[in-house]
């Protein structure tokens, strides 16, 4: 753009008076030197719009002063957009304001007084077209920078959203498996101290168990951190020695752990059609969240059950009913709905558009009901933002 436009300036500082308008008459070093300064600065103008301006401005008052240019200020117009796009709104509208000023005095000083071509009205009308050219791209900046503004703030909300969506993604992942191997943990650790003196042979079945649950633990630390660290450098495949994410195969040792923390649980699985591995994730953690709250508020003797039936339409539902049977300290379970653990059930059953309905049975104990859609339907999941609420 610069070379076309220091092109054109050169062709009009040799041009004669044939067109009735006059001519420059000058040495043509100072019609290359105008036009150096008309069009060279357009080169630069996105880095230095201020600088660029004021000097096609003034080369541009120049070469109407000297009979050269025959446009509207269309140089001046571009120098203008580049500073409306690049500067804050009011230095952009002083420069608006100068650049105005100085095309008006030069255009009618240029064409009404030194080299009269016409009228004053003929003068003044082309101080005015200047000043449409000027003001139309002035304009065009400001809104170009808004609409970058506006893009630019919408990138920032979802860059922060997902950075939310991920943390919590984090923090719900190692909730699970933090809050379930610890609770057994705990459960067999008290087991094995209460009767460490009576029972020998129980409380060496209590520290192997306490030992399996702390290597499944690892595992699955290092499972869900070998994810991450594949997310944040972009790979979504699991890599060499990572595991890929449990599933319904995962759910009978997590029916022994449960076991072995001295809940009577049963599995009953009734499939019309394999699940995705996301839908298979998310059964399995909200079984895996429920077990951990009857291995903590139900105590040792309680009787579970599970129960995971899908349709041949890929709907899924999740019931883990137990009895409260057992005897754990603390185990009164109305403040639950309050917990991290249904929190994250909520979230992920939500991620889906299904419902949770979790609450004490009538008959005594606690009951955990999720159901999933077929798939993660658009018209009937809720938003990320609903989610996260």
């Amino acid at each position: 753009m610069a070379v076309v436009v220091v092109a054109a300036y050169v062709a009009l500082g040799g041009q004669d008076a044939s067109d009735g308008l006059p001519g420059f008459s000058g040495p043509s070093w100072v019609a290359w030197l105008i036009a150096a300064c008309v069009g060279a600065p357009l080169a630069v103008r996105r880095l230095r719009p201020l600088p660029a301006l004021a000097v096609v401005v003034g080369a541009s008052a120049a070469a109407t002063l000297l009979d050269i240019t025959r446009d509207p200020y269309i140089p001046a117009a571009l120098a203008v957009y580049a500073v409306a796009l690049a500067e804050p709104a009011r230095r952009a509208s002083a420069a608006l304001a100068l650049t105005l000023v100085v095309s008006a005095a030069a255009v009618v000083a240029g064409e009404a007084v030194l080299t009269p071509s016409g009228p004053w009205p003929e003068a003044v009308a082309t101080a005015a077209l200047v000043w449409l050219v000027v003001g139309a791209a002035w304009a065009a900046g400001r809104v170009v920078r808004e609409r970058r503004g506006r893009a630019a703030r919408r990138d920032r909300r979802l860059a922060e959203q997902t950075l939310a969506e991920e943390r919590l993604r984090i923090a719900r992942e190692l909730h699970d498996i933090v809050s379930h191997s610890l609770s057994v943990i705990v459960v067999k650790a008290a087991v094995a101290n209460h009767v460490a003196e009576e029972r020998p042979q129980e409380t060496r079945d209590a520290l192997q168990a306490i030992e399996q649950t702390g290597r499944e633990a690892l595992t699955d630390m290092r499972r869900a951190l070998g994810v991450l660290r594949g997310d944040a450098a972009g790979q979504h495949a699991p890599g060499p020695g990572t595991a890929p994410p449990p599933g319904l195969d995962d759910l009978p040792p997590l029916i022994r752990r449960a076991e072995q923390a001295g809940i009577r649980t049963g599995l009953r699985t009734r499939l019309a059609a394999p699940l995705p591995a996301g839908t298979a994730l998310t059964v399995y953690r909200i079984v895996q969240e429920a077990l951990t709250n009857v291995i903590k508020h139900a105590g040792d003797g309680t009787h579970c059950q599970v129960a995971i039936t899908a349709d041949a339409r890929g709907g899924v539902r999740v019931e883990v009913v137990d009895d409260g049977a057992g005897n754990a300290p603390g185990s009164g379970r109305a403040g639950l709905s309050g917990g991290h653990g249904l929190v994250g059930m909520r979230e992920r059953v939500m991620m889906y558009g299904g419902t949770l309905e979790a609450g004490p049975r009538p008959g005594g104990g606690f009951a955990v009901s999720a159901r999933l859609p077929p798939e993660p339907a658009h018209g009937t999941a809720v938003s990320p933002k609903e989610a996260t609420a």
